[in-house]
C-alpha cells in the first residue's frame, strides 16, 4: 500500500503546492496529490497548478490571513522555480 508520503514522491510537487491543490479543489491531500501529478503531466496542467495557487492567495487575502498568503506566495515562487513552463502562463 503506498502512503501519503510516497504518492508525495511520485506526483513531482512539494507538500506545500498538493496543499494548496486540495485546499482549493477541497479535496484529502492524497487526492490532490493525485491530481497534481496527472495536471504536472498534462500540457495545460502546469498553468492550472499556478492559477490554483493564485486563487488560494487571493481567498486567503481576502479573508485576511496574511500568514497563510505568504506560505502559499513562497508556494507559489518554488512552483514557477521548478516548473518554468509557470512563469510564462496568463494570470
Amino acid at each position: 500500500m503506498l502512503t501519503y508520503e510516497d504518492c508525495l514522491g511520485l506526483c513531482e510537487l512539494t507538500e506545500e503546492e498538493v496543499e494548496a491543490i486540495a485546499e482549493h479543489e477541497h479535496i484529502p491531500s492524497i487526492v490532490a496529490a493525485e491530481l497534481g501529478n496527472y495536471l504536472i503531466h498534462e500540457e495545460t496542467g502546469v498553468p492550472k497548478i499556478r492559477r490554483i495557487i493564485l486563487e488560494d492567495i487571493e481567498m486567503a487575502e481576502k479573508k485576511g490571513d496574511k500568514q497563510h498568503a505568504l506560505v502559499l506566495k513562497l508556494t507559489l515562487k518554488h512552483f514557477v522555480e521548478t516548473h518554468p513552463s509557470a512563469s510564462n502562463s496568463a494570470a
